[in-house]
Formats: C-alpha cells, structure tokens, sequence
C-alpha cells in the first residue's frame, strides 16, 4: 500500500490516479494496434476510446458513491476526488456497454469487430487499476488467518482490519486479468468469427470475479444474499449467461450462413441426357 506516489510542492500525486492513467494509456495503444490491424477507421475508434473512459470513469465512481452514501453526504466535495481511489469495475461495464451499442450504430462501425478490438486493452488497464487498488488500499480481501497476506492501514479499510494480514485479493485479481490479456490477445490472432474475442471476455472474467469475490472483506461492495452473493457475484452471472446465449446464437448464425454460401458455391451437376 502506497497511497501517495510524490508530493511536489504543495500538490500530492495519487499513485492510484498515476496508474488508471498508465492503464489507460496502455488500453489505447493497445486498441490502436488492434484498430488498424483490423482495418478499421483509427481516429474514430480513438474518439470512442476517449468518451468511453469518460462515461466508465463516471459509471464506476457513481457505482462506489451510491455504495457509501452516507459518508459522501457528510463531505459532497469528496464525490470528485477520483485519485484516492473508490471506482466500481462493473458500475463502469454496465455504463459503457449501451454507450458503445449507440456509439457503433451512428457511426457505422461493425459492432463485433469493433468490440473485439476494445476489450483487450480494457483488459491491460484494468489490470494496472487493479494494482492501483492495491496501493490505495481499496477492494481488500478477507484475514488469512495465517502469517501469509499483506497489511493494509488506508481509511478505505474497516478499521478493525487494519494491522491484520489480508489476502491480497487486488493481485490476484491482476493476475488474473494478465493472464486473460494474454489469451485474448491469442484468440485475436487466431480468430473464427467476429466478436469470438469479446465473447471470451464477457464469459472468462464474470468467472474470474465471482472467485476473487470469495476472497474479498470490503462488506461495503454490497450483497444481493447477505455474506452469500455478493453484488458482482449476481451481476456476473448474469453477464456470463447472458454471452452464453449471445455465443449459442451467434454460432448458429454462422453455421447457417457457411452452410448457405456452401450450397451456392457447389457446382450444379450437368444433366447428359
């Protein structure tokens, strides 16, 4: 946990604030390469890149503020101090999914094409969030019980955890997304059908969350079945489903079509008689 990275002069520069724009900044590389590997329009998809990051930043911070509300009405101000930490993941998901439905249409961009080149680097700079968790001190895990763990002391932690070793669940939610990163920049390269990368996202990481979730402490994140289901535990499984059924669907589609194009491509025989 390091909270504040440098203070020059009177200004103090967030660690957490240094590396959601680290993240960002490798996202949009990274979506840029995809973008023009893809053929499509660079400029564009960086104009999306930018609002996107906008509406997810507002939908996460909105998510976590709803979450502690209580606390945010006795100090208002403190809704804006985004670098101290304090986003929701799928308060941003949820918020930029139907921005870019829209965005795609107006501007004529093929949705599953595009969508399998924007998750991948919404993969990278969760990853770099994730460590900013870390050192803000927020999305805590669970008391080991045992000697292995990290300490935490930031007010983003219940108090009667501060000292105690916890897992270091903001890691192992990293690994997890380096490891996603990778296969999904492998599904990329070696891809049947438009939206196979971004379907993998949408079924791997509900998956990856609803396991970190066994391991996370911060009660505030809320339950839908108190100390059952957490919230990200229900709303994953309801994106998992969801790409389930969206991957069934798309697959007959495919089919279909390749069996059509098949029968009209097959040479009609020649009638001797």
């Amino acid at each position: 946990m390091h909270p504040l990275l440098i203070k020059i002069g009177p200004i103090p520069i967030h660690t957490y604030g240094v590396l959601i724009a680290i993240g960002f900044l490798a996202g949009i590389f990274t979506a840029r390469k995809l973008a023009a590997r893809s053929g499509l329009n660079v400029d564009r998809f960086l104009d999306f890149s930018f609002w996107a990051l906008l509406i997810g930043l507002i939908g996460a911070r909105a998510l976590f503020v709803i979450t502690r509300i209580e606390s945010f009405l006795l100090d208002p101000v403190s809704i804006f101090k985004v670098w101290e930490g304090g986003l929701v993941f799928f308060g941003g998901l949820l918020a930029v999914v139907p921005f870019a439905w829209w965005y795609f249409k107006k501007y004529k961009l093929p949705f599953w094409k595009t969508a399998d080149v924007a998750l991948p680097g919404l993969v990278i700079g969760h990853f770099f969030g994730r460590l900013g968790c870390l050192a803000a001190g927020c999305c805590y895990g669970k008391p080991t019980g045992s000697s292995f763990g990290i300490r935490l002391y930031s007010d983003l932690v219940e108090s009667a955890y501060h000292g105690i070793t916890l897992h270091p669940t903001q890691l192992y939610e990293a690994g997890a997304l380096l490891v996603l990163f990778v296969g999904m920049m492998s599904v990329f390269k070696r891809k049947k059908f438009d939206g196979q990368v971004a379907l993998t996202y949408f079924l791997i990481y509900p998956v990856i969350r609803s396991v970190i979730e066994v391991f996370r402490g911060d009660l505030i994140r809320g339950f839908v079945i108190d100390n059952v289901v957490s919230t990200s535990q229900f709303i994953s499984a309801l994106v998992f489903v969801a790409a389930l059924v969206i991957l069934v669907v798309r697959s007959r589609q495919l089919s279909e079509e390749n069996s059509s194009n098949n029968r009209r491509s097959k040479p009609k025989k020649r009638d001797n008689t």
